[in-house]
């Protein structure tokens, strides 16, 4: 089916839809402004419903969306808020669990078709873990549509009792957009230096400091690599509740690590380092490899969750938990510069193969018109 344009089709209303967003997961509300961005460009009225910090942050009323703040809890008074927001749309689309559980709650009673993007997966244990299936097994037998970034996130929506789960075209919003700054030519050895990595390799590793990220084993890997002349310097940017394990580990043991906290400059980090890696026990479609593989640095990542898919054959994949794969891959690469060569041009080519904005916004056009085409008023 052709996308909305901005003349209705066939005599039709313009279509009137609400984005949901939690407001806690920033690729899910960069995934949302981008694709709010688009909806108003082909003339689909958009109403985004998420905290007011989330709309100051992604400025989804500067793409042409509406904003109606409604808090990231699931009282009353915010699920209220939320059924007022959706009373007029012909399709509510909610991005994330929580708040596709606050979407099916608002819409109780009513026909209105509901769309869910499962961007990331929530990281529990025990008690919270079994809730957080409950939670998804009423979310996804009350959406239309379910749509999950990655295949397995697609397998989970459908073991859970999904009736229409899809793997979605998902771009890696303005990543057609050159870094901003100064030339990396000019730049990367004056960062170099600030880290404390001139004449020595310099790894880099993104992602806040909670334990299903592998900095443990991490940390063993960069115990290993210490035999190396000259020793790699391993920078972390993030922030999180490890911190203090962490720090602890890499004084006591005199590791060559540092944690650099919350950086806002990732993408001259990684004009700067010579290998990025990625050790989590699950990712969805990660925004660190996306933006290293586009970068043209050499990516050592876990094969877990949406990562192989990702990358293909433009990364060294490693078992997650397995220090001593981590470090004879990191070590290799290190010492083999025709494989850092090979590795940045698949990296190229496997990005040029990922969705773009325009493909993500028609993909998601297309369920709507689906969804919505039959009952639309003239």
């Amino acid at each position: 089916m052709s996308p909305v344009s901005s003349n209705a089709p066939h005599g039709q209303s313009p279509l009137r839809t609400v984005q949901v967003v939690g407001g806690g997961n920033a690729s899910s509300s960069a995934h949302v402004r981008s694709l709010a961005a688009g909806l108003v460009a082909r003339g689909v009225r958009v109403t985004v419903c998420a905290p007011v910090e989330a709309d100051r942050a992604y400025d989804f009323t500067g793409v042409g969306a509406d904003h109606v703040h409604v808090p990231r809890s699931s009282d009353p008074g915010s699920v209220a808020a939320l059924r007022a927001a959706c009373s007029e749309a012909h399709l509510v689309h909610a991005h994330g669990l929580h708040a596709s559980f606050r979407a099916v709650l608002a819409l109780r009673g009513r026909r209105t078709p509901l769309v869910v993007t499962w961007h990331n997966r929530a990281q529990a244990e025990g008690a919270r873990a079994r809730f957080l299936r409950l939670l998804e097994r009423r979310v996804v037998k009350a959406a239309a549509v379910v749509l999950g970034t990655t295949s397995d996130l697609v397998d989970r929506a459908r073991r859970a009792g999904a009736r229409d789960a899809r793997l979605a075209a998902t771009a890696l919003p303005g990543r057609h957009r050159p870094a901003e700054g100064d030339d990396p030519d000019l730049t990367r050895p004056k960062l170099r230096a600030e880290l404390g990595a001139t004449g020595r390799p310099l790894l880099l590793a993104v992602g806040s400091l909670d334990r299903h990220r592998g900095y443990e084993f991490l940390l063993d890997a960069a115990g290993a690599w210490r035999r190396l002349d000259p020793v790699p310097l391993l920078v972390v940017a993030g922030e999180g509740p490890l911190r203090a394990t962490l720090q602890r580990r890499i004084e006591d043991e005199d590791l060559p690590v540092r944690l650099l906290g919350v950086r806002d400059d990732v993408q001259h980090l990684l004009t700067a380092a010579d290998l990025a890696l990625l050790t989590s026990s699950w990712e969805p479609r990660s925004v660190l490899a996306q933006e290293a593989l586009l970068a043209r640095v050499p990516l050592v990542a876990t094969a877990v969750g949406g990562v192989p898919d990702l990358v293909g054959d433009a990364a060294e994949l490693v078992p997650y938990g397995d220090p001593y794969a981590l470090a004879t891959a990191v070590t290799g690469l290190l010492a083999d510069p025709d494989r850092r060569e090979l590795l940045r041009e698949r990296g190229a080519a496997q990005a040029a193969r990922w969705p773009t904005e325009d493909e993500t916004v028609a993909q998601v056009l297309s369920v709507y018109d689906e969804l919505t085409e039959p009952a639309r008023p003239a």
